[in-house]
């Protein structure tokens, strides 16, 4: 499993253009979780990097949340609001573990209130999801073609041109 802090030094494409596209967008993401039934299910999700670590949290009880207590697996993409893609566009696929400490709790807390305004200090953190990344894919259209970067690893990345 890579950490964010792994996958950023390792993705030296990718991982900029996630940054990016969360700066965009407020840090909405898109997140594809499997249902009960084994049907995808997406939803909206604002993740967070803090400490090193790509933090999968939200309101607790969420039907996406349920799903990712049953089966840990994810991918995340980046809110797409170009149809041409020109600032980017990527994908994060891994998987979550609860992180239960009261201490890392305070200090996240602390961190979207100064971030957010949003004063989450007197919260339970149940679930509080850690993203092990396992693989990564960005897509940047420039002059005249696209090149999708692929991302695994211990294999690095690797860029696909296509005209």
């Amino acid at each position: 499993m890579t950490t964010w802090s792994e996958f950023d030094a390792d993705a030296p494409i990718i991982a900029p253009i996630f940054r990016r596209r969360l700066t965009a967008t407020g840090n909405l993401c898109l997140i594809a979780t499997l249902r009960s039934d084994g049907f995808p299910r997406i939803s909206p999700l604002e993740p967070r990097v803090f400490e090193g670590e790509l933090w999968i949290g939200g309101m607790p009880g969420t039907t996406k949340f349920r799903d990712l207590d049953r089966d840990r697996r994810f991918c995340l993409h980046t809110a797409t609001v170009d149809s041409t893609v020109g600032d980017g566009d990527a994908k994060l696929w891994g998987r979550v573990h609860d992180v239960q400490d009261a201490e890392l709790h305070r200090r996240y807390a602390e961190f979207l209130l100064d971030e957010t305004g949003l004063d989450l200090r007197d919260e339970v953190f149940r679930p509080f999801y850690a993203a092990d990344i396992l693989s990564a894919s960005a897509v940047e259209v420039r002059d005249g073609h696209m090149d999708v970067t692929i991302w695994k690893p211990g294999a690095g990345e690797r860029v696909v041109r296509k005209h």
